[in-house]
């Protein structure tokens, strides 16, 4: 489990593809107590540490995951939001993330608010049902607020501590980003829907 509280950045520093596997070494900021086998979030798809090699560390990336989220798009110098995974007793800051990724979201529009951003996130018709005003959403494995929902895009307002930590601040109109919706919000419409169409059929 995560909290979307991402820890910084990485540093994708090659990328080799296999058969059936795509592996990706990424330099990160912090590898103390790093095990093999555990899980890191990759702007925010969950990912695990197959081979440890003083900060480079190396992830093996199904086709699922390639086609399902925007690591399909990693190239060698891009960098990446990280977050190690929850450990007992640490504090949530954000929201618990699992990691797997729902789809990918378009970047619609950028815009500068003082110190800070305004970005406007399209979201697959499939994913536009969970996206409520003032509910949680991870992007990239952040944290966020929804802010204003409208016509198949939601706004989000990113302070400046944000920007500093993250790679929101290099996003640009037509990048795509990954989209985990918060499990709570998930599970009430599918609930109220599956309840709906029983009340329908009866």
């Amino acid at each position: 489990m995560f909290t979307g509280i991402v820890q910084g950045t990485g540093t994708v520093l090659s990328i080799k593809d296999g058969e059936t596997i795509r592996t990706l070494v990424i330099e990160l900021p912090n590898v103390e107590n790093l095990a093999i086998g555990a899980s890191v979030a990759i702007n925010g798809v969950c990912l695990t540490a197959t081979t440890i090699q003083s900060n480079s560390v190396h992830f093996d990336v199904i086709e699922e995951t390639l086609q399902r989220t925007s690591t399909g798009e990693l190239d060698a110098g891009h960098k990446v939001n990280i977050e190690r995974s929850l450990a007992f007793g640490d504090e949530i800051g954000g929201h618990l993330l699992s990691g797997h990724i729902m789809g990918t979201g378009l970047v619609h529009a950028v815009n500068a608010s003082g110190e800070g951003m305004n970005l406007e996130i399209l979201v697959p018709e499939e994913l536009r049902k969970f996206i409520l005003e003032k509910g949680y959403i991870g992007v990239d494995g952040i944290s966020l607020t929804v802010g204003a929902v409208e016509k198949g895009c939601f706004s989000l307002h990113i302070i400046p501590e944000t920007l500093r930590l993250t790679t929101l601040g290099q996003r640009e109109v037509g990048d795509a980003v990954n989209l985990e919706i918060d499990s709570t919000t998930q599970t009430i419409v599918e609930t109220v829907e599956r309840y709906l169409s029983q009340q329908k059929g009866a």
